[in-house]
């Protein structure tokens, strides 16, 4: 399959790409291409001009800073996953990486283009949102921060305006949180029919001080389980009140159905995969 004509490129600087952003029409930007590239073969999406970030430099780079870590938006899922850094500082992030996909997506698809994309079934979305992320956009009035909870708008749609460019997502330092992230997934695509993201943290006598559960896959976007947060924080993580809180865990969603599953099933599938991504987390 052969994507329609278009020009292509390779700025070498931030402003250079953002110059192209608002000089151009019908322009598409380039991350890792695992999102766009399948597109454009199959002429879904037929963009005039395509604009490689790949050659602009510091948007690569995962380091600390403060109490939060600083991720370039151009960090592969394979940087990701083998952080060492965010391994002992934030290990939700390497726990969701690892289960993108395969090898060759993960060294090639990156954390802005995934965010940026907003796909429903995308993974790290659901990670970002347990870890009350926030993520900076570059545009021609200057740079903003936009949190987590802000950023994801619906099916394929962001709060990342067309002139902007995501740069950066800082995360928190989650020392002595617990995490997880589980998911059914498509046997052939690997994306999340059910996802959920789980990040906690005990109190001395052992109670939920602090629980944040992010899913996807259920919904035309991200989101999270409210109620369940509220019913389980200042419980004992026990089967019990687990059982009883996941029962909450699509309240007020619109589930969404495909060939990959009913809503009932999804609802099942979210139910199920919450209590465990909260079980797999206590154990961590």
């Amino acid at each position: 399959m052969i994507p329609a004509p278009f020009e292509y490129h390779s700025p070498t600087s931030l402003k250079e790409a953002l110059d192209l952003l608002a000089s151009k029409e019908d322009v598409k930007l380039l991350a890792g291409g695992q999102s766009l590239v399948p597109l454009m073969k199959l002429r879904l999406a037929k963009p005039k001009h395509i604009v490689d970030l790949g050659g602009i430099p510091g948007l690569k780079a995962i380091r600390e800073e403060g109490d939060g870590i600083s991720i370039g938006a151009l960090a592969t899922h394979a940087d990701i996953e083998g952080s060492e850094l965010l391994r002992k500082r934030c290990p939700l992030l390497p726990q969701t990486a690892s289960t993108i996909a395969d090898v060759q997506v993960r060294n090639r698809g990156t954390l802005g283009g995934s965010l940026a994309h907003a796909d429903p079934a995308g993974d790290l979305p659901a990670a970002i949102l347990a870890l009350d992320a926030r993520m900076k956009a570059v545009g021609p009035k200057g740079e903003r921060w936009i949190n987590a909870e802000d950023f994801f708008f619906g099916l394929l749609m962001t709060a990342v305006e067309p002139d902007e460019i995501l740069t950066e997502v800082k995360v928190p330092v989650l020392e002595p949180a617990k995490t997880a992230y589980l998911k059914a997934a498509q046997r052939a695509s690997g994306f999340a029919v059910v996802g959920v993201a789980a990040c906690l943290k005990l109190d001395p006598r052992g109670a939920c001080e602090k629980i944040a559960v992010g899913l996807t896959g259920v919904a035309d976007k991200a989101y999270r389980a409210a109620e369940v947060e509220r019913r389980l924080t200042g419980q004992r993580l026990e089967a019990r009140p687990i059982e009883e809180a996941v029962h909450e865990v699509c309240r007020n969603i619109e589930v969404i159905e495909d060939i990959n599953g009913s809503k009932e099933y999804r609802t099942h599938l979210a139910r199920v995969y919450t209590a465990r991504a909260i079980e797999a987390a206590l154990s961590a």
